[in-house]
């Protein structure tokens, strides 16, 4: 069993962790520094985040979100998105939903 705050903040950018891979989900803890290079991803699956910690704004689809500690959004796959700022410690969970 693992403490999913049991983790260490980047100097600069991400850690992606992967927590869990069973059949067509995967889950990935992400932890962020407050100094991400802006940078555009655009998946082939369905990805759910939540923010367990922190805050971050994003850019989906020409659409700017502000996220906070508690909230959760869906990013459909093949949309872009890209992270613009992100609050120092702060740390995700990413559900992607794999096609089968």
């Amino acid at each position: 069993m693992n403490n999913i705050f049991d983790t260490q903040i980047p100097i600069v950018e991400e850690n992606f962790d992967t927590l869990l891979e069973h059949k067509n989900i995967k889950i990935v803890r992400i932890v962020s520094s407050d100094r991400v290079e802006p940078k555009e991803y655009c998946q082939e699956e369905d990805e759910w985040v939540v923010l367990l910690k922190g805050s971050a704004s994003l850019k989906i689809a020409d659409k700017k979100h502000l996220l906070h500690k508690g909230e959760s959004l869906l990013i459909p796959a093949s949309t872009p998105h890209t992270i613009l700022k992100v609050e120092k410690g702060t740390i995700w969970l990413a559900v992607h939903i794999l096609s089968q």
